[in-house]
């Protein structure tokens, strides 16, 4: 299991703390990038967002600036797992050209 927190606020000066800017955005991408590289090195994983989850700060021995994102639950499939048949969209369906 890997548990994915955000960084809400840092302290640029000792007791003065200042917010962290595109936090959400931020983590999206790393997220992204995360799951594809362990895609790539041949796992598989499930993401989930417990309800409450701010329970994981303490569980997790964070600083209170810290709030956790997400849990991505990473292993090795089942050889005889199914997978879902995707088909990816042609360039078409997704983007409007302009002159």
């Amino acid at each position: 299991m890997i548990v994915i927190f955000k960084q809400l606020t840092h302290e640029d000066q000792p007791g003065h703390w200042v917010p962290n800017y595109y936090v959400n955005e931020s983590v999206g991408i790393a997220t992204g990038f995360l799951i594809q590289a362990l895609h790539q090195a041949g796992y598989a994983m499930l993401t989930y967002t417990p309800a409450p989850i701010h329970f994981l700060t303490k569980l997790c021995h964070r600083p209170e600036n810290e709030i956790a994102e997400m849990i991505l639950v990473v292993g090795h499939a089942r050889p005889d797992a199914p997978l879902p048949s995707l088909k990816k969209k042609t360039l078409e369906e997704i983007a409007d050209f302009i002159d």
